[in-house]
């Protein structure tokens, strides 16, 4: 009961802090003295599982700690029409196949007092062709936008090229996740005032051995190589069990996981045909004691203990122009050593001796860099000491500071461009206050 009170005395007090603010802000007409108060993030969100909710969520919870923002609200993407929440966190949602959803969301905002919108933009999360429906609702939002690009390609199809730029154009800011998009997008003309690099965010963990890591989970003097991720066609998977048998003729103590679940999408499609393929696989190999999936979606506290018992960790991707990896940021944090394919994320975020690159679809390949890191426990040490180093600068809390920063900023720009628009008295305090 007490602490209900206190919970009500809070929010009360906030409110009358917001208000305060506001009027100061109008009676000295001072635009310098905006800020975001409110912020609202259109993305996938959880109960979902999928990379793009799963990041706006330790986003949302990152800058929540920073306790800067009066509010902010989730406008979650859903199969279902406008309004109707699955809990607390989503006030409201968007219809994904629903075009209508995407105007009425916009109209609300226009006449919410949010600041800023953040779009975490991925082109399957919206509905349409490519994602179309998202030009809808910048068409009609009259607030500065910030969207986060998680997907970037060098080539776009006709389509996916006209919903990239409409998002450029009504985009009051574009993040990109590192430099080689922030390269990548100067191609389609961006302008480079628009762009601004804010890297994925990763945990902030402790760099721990994976030896001390492994008695947790029973692998003690085990040689422990993992994946995580959703599962689809295009992780790559099938080429590392493919490696495994000539990497066990050097190291039979050797255990491969395969950790979460298949993505929801690709379930929906086509079921679970690529994970009962990889099954197959493991037991046509002879394979059935050094390979463990593990098909659920894992909590973080799990997720992170696996990681950190982890020897190598493999991203065998097939696709060369994946620009993100919520996967791999996440095995860098851990301070792992990665064995990967040269994918555009990787690239940059392995150079610098911070990983070793394989062959794309080459078991081979994979086979010869995984016994090579295994069989040189100074070149591990090494690995794992840079990658680690490297995840300091992109820990959540950081990210969270940037984002914040950019909604402060985009707040401020708006303000200004309204005051400059209205053109109000320079002062308004009244002569008995000055």
């Amino acid at each position: 009961m007490i602490g209900g009170i206190q919970s009500h005395w809070l929010k009360a007090i906030r409110t009358i802090f917001y208000g305060v603010t506001c009027l100061a802000k109008y009676m000295l007409g001072d635009p310098a003295l905006a800020g975001a108060r409110k912020v609202a993030y259109v993305s996938t969100f959880p109960p979902r599982k999928c990379g793009i909710a799963t990041f706006t969520s330790d986003l949302v919870n990152s800058i929540t700690c920073l306790n800067k923002l009066y509010d902010q609200r989730v406008i979650a993407i859903d199969g279902r029409h406008l309004f109707k929440p699955a809990c607390e966190a989503m006030e409201h949602k968007i219809g994904r196949d629903f075009l209508e959803d995407y105007v009425l969301m916009a109209d609300f905002l226009n006449q919410s007092s949010v600041d800023v919108v953040n779009i975490q933009h991925e082109f399957g999360i919206f509905g349409g062709e490519a994602g179309e429906y998202i030009g809808a609702f910048l068409d009609h939002l009259n607030r500065p936008v910030a969207t986060t690009l998680h997907t970037v390609l060098p080539n776009f199809e006709n389509k996916s090229k006209e919903v990239f730029s409409k998002i450029v154009e009504k985009s009051t800011a574009l993040v990109v996740l590192n430099e080689t998009t922030r390269t990548l997008i100067r191609q389609y003309g961006v302008p480079a005032k628009k762009v601004k690099l804010i890297p994925h965010g990763c945990p902030d963990l402790p760099l721990v051995s994976s030896a001390k890591a492994k008695p947790k989970l029973g692998l003690q003097n085990k040689v422990v190589l993992s994946t995580f991720g959703l599962l689809s066609k295009g992780k790559g998977i099938e080429q590392v069990i493919a490696a495994l048998p000539e990497i066990i003729k050097k190291e039979p103590r050797l255990i491969y996981y395969v950790l979460g679940v298949t993505h929801p999408q690709v379930k929906k499609n086509e079921g679970e045909a690529y994970r009962n393929m990889l099954h197959d696989m493991v037991k046509r190999l002879g394979l059935s004691g050094h390979v463990r999936f593990l098909n659920r979606f894992l909590s973080k506290p799990e997720l992170y203990d696996y990681l950190q018992a982890t020897d190598v960790y493999i991203t065998p991707y097939v696709s060369p122009n994946q620009i993100s990896s919520g996967a791999l940021v996440n095995a860098l944090a851990a301070g792992k050593a990665v064995v990967s394919t040269s994918y555009l994320h990787a690239i940059e975020a392995l150079g610098g001796g911070r990983g070793v690159f394989c062959r794309f679809n080459d078991s081979n390949s994979i086979a010869e860099r995984v016994a090579e890191i295994i069989e040189n426990p100074a070149l591990r040490e090494s690995l794992e000491q840079k990658a680690y180093g490297y995840s300091r600068k992109f820990t959540w809390q950081s990210v969270a500071k940037k984002y914040l920063r950019l909604f402060n900023e985009l707040t401020q720009q708006s303000e200004e461009k309204n005051y400059s628009t209205t053109t109000p008295p320079k002062n308004r305090l009244s002569p008995s206050l000055h």
